[in-house]
């Protein structure tokens, strides 16, 4: 960011400066959950002493609040605990996704076919094959942020264009389009475990169930439009950008790369390569010899293809058992719609196609040799996300609470009565959501807290203004994600600083989130206008989920 002539720090610097003292103030998303756990129980406690009832739209009956700190409430916790954790529902949705998903990541299958789409472009379609592939990148969840932006600079460089244009883009389309992609990963489940798990506030409330694939219409075109957006900033103004600021295409010293490496992903497919220890006598040109390539190998290559026939033919098999007139997946109607058995085997089926390609392609390059290799890719998946499963626990025992003491109920009846007194249940109101998801994604860069903590308060709250659980969900996917890369708490932006200093020895975090915010504001807005068409049209978000209940 700028700085003034005479030294004092700008306006924009002092900006992100005060984001990051503010984020840093924050605790750890455990102890965040612990904390709203405890007030939670407090407050529910003050109001079940009061005698506060809330009556729910559409039932009869009156719910009474129950306190946490009451015998009943503290017997409920002891008894319940283990449930809370083993019934939280994004575990049941995102283990099995995960364990497939990292098979086909550390089979090697995923980067293959990373390499393979900018292999594959010409130098005009460049920065739209880096726009697409960075939007879809979540299916390989954070390994995105690490494996897609060096390829992207890697491949830039070889077709002679400005590899820092593709360093930047690459980053920015994975991180402001996290939360879509052509096909449904494990952050749709997490999505949809949480999403179902707050509507239990509202019992009476009919509404269409969400899945991994409650999204997915709407997602599909959020991909399309939104790596279109990515490649015309890249190809307009970052890449003309960095040209006229004279940015350099080769590395500096190998002394600048230190950080590439001190913040390296331990299973990054670049290997040692990635980043020279600082005092390293190489050359530039020795540094880049080892680098993984762009093109595929003769092995790599088969491998893919194998892995592609294997999802044709499981795709074949899928048809004719889900589409025979007496198919056990279909619901007592015969049809497939709004549910039945094919909607509830969605995980299922994103698991079958991940392991069955993953796994083919791995026996092909010999990645896979035996059942020992496939149980440590899967046993290395669920280390990656220990973290997850531990912030779990507090999650799950927060909405269990919430769900309980029939404070969310409260507070979704109070909001819904707010909003229609001063006439704001229109799309305004989802807009004013996506705005504050958009603000505290500067702060809280977890997408599963965030949405732990949204969800649980205006997923019921808009139920009440007559909206599905989805749609909601789907205004949160465009708040969470565009300026997540712009927040200077964003792990990753460390690791992408280390490898913008490898041209820009004395770059520093301003200089990366200033190149980032081109492409904050194009990216929120023409989501935001994608889910405004889907709103006025009506138009379905997936198999079986529309916009109104």
């Amino acid at each position: 960011m700028s700085t003034t002539t005479d030294g004092k720090v700008g306006f924009g610097q002092r900006t992100l400066d005060w984001i990051e003292r503010i984020g840093n103030k924050l605790p750890e998303p455990f102890t965040l959950f612990l904390g709203l756990f405890i007030i939670t129980g407090l407050v529910s406690t003050a109001m079940a002493m009061a005698d506060v009832t809330v009556a729910i739209p559409g039932g009869d009956e009156t719910i009474a609040i129950k306190g946490l700190f009451t015998g009943e409430g503290l017997s409920w916790l002891t008894t319940t605990m283990g449930d809370n954790y083993i019934g939280f529902p994004p575990l049941a949705t995102v283990l099995p996704i995960l364990l497939a998903v990292g098979v086909a990541e550390k089979s090697g299958m995923l980067a293959a076919a990373v390499r393979i789409a900018f292999g594959k472009s010409p130098k005009w379609l460049l920065p739209y094959a880096v726009g697409f592939v960075g939007v879809v990148g979540s299916i390989m969840a954070d390994s995105a942020f690490v494996i897609i932006p060096p390829l992207a600079a890697l491949v830039f460089k070889a077709a002679g264009r400005h590899p820092m244009a593709g360093l930047i883009g690459g980053f920015a389309a994975t991180g402001a389009g996290y939360s879509t992609s052509i096909v449904p990963t494990s952050l749709d489940a997490l999505f949809a475990g949480i999403t179902t798990s707050v509507m239990e506030t509202l019992p009476n409330t009919d509404y269409t169930a969400v899945n991994p694939v409650s999204n997915y219409y709407f997602n599909i075109a959020s991909s399309i439009v939104l790596a279109i957006i990515a490649g015309f900033i890249i190809d307009r103004l970052i890449e003309p950008n960095m040209v006229r600021k004279g940015v350099p295409r080769e590395y500096a010293n190998a002394s600048s790369s230190g950080l590439a490496r001190e913040y390296q992903a331990p299973d990054s497919p670049y290997g040692d390569a990635s980043a020279k220890t600082e005092g390293s006598s190489e050359s530039s040109d020795e540094e880049s010899s080892t680098e993984i390539k762009a093109e595929l190998e003769p092995e790599e290559k088969k491998g893919l293809i194998w892995a592609v026939v294997s999802g044709l033919v499981l795709t074949a098999v899928f048809l004719f058992a889900f589409l025979l007139p007496a198919s056990p997946w279909r619901n007592e109607d015969g049809g497939f719609l709004p549910e039945s058995p094919l909607l509830s085997s969605i995980v299922f089926i994103v698991f079958a196609y991940f392991m069955l390609m993953g796994v083919v392609y791995g026996i092909v390059v010999h990645t896979v040799r035996s059942m020992n290799d496939l149980v440590r890719m899967m046993s290395q998946s669920i280390i990656d996300m220990m973290s997850f499963l531990i912030l779990a626990f507090i999650l799950g025992q927060f909405i269990a609470l919430f769900n309980w003491t029939g404070i969310g109920s409260w507070i979704a009846v109070a909001g819904a009565s707010g909003l229609e007194a001063i006439g704001l249940t229109g799309f305004a109101a989802v807009i004013g959501f996506m705005l504050l998801a958009s603000v505290l994604n500067l702060f809280i860069v977890s997408g599963s807290s965030m949405w732990t903590l949204m969800a649980a308060v205006f997923v019921p709250l808009f139920a009440l203004l007559g909206y599905e659980p989805a749609f909601i969900q789907a205004g949160f996917r465009v708040g969470d994600s565009a300026t997540q890369v712009i927040t200077p708490l964003n792990p990753y932006m460390i690791v992408l600083l280390g490898l913008v200093r490898r041209y820009e020895p004395n770059a520093g975090l301003g200089t990366v989130i200033s190149r980032m915010f081109p492409f904050v504001i194009p990216f929120w807005l023409a989501w935001a206008v994608l889910l405004g068409i889907w709103f006025v049209f009506d138009l379905p978000l997936g198999p079986g989920n529309g916009i109104r209940l």
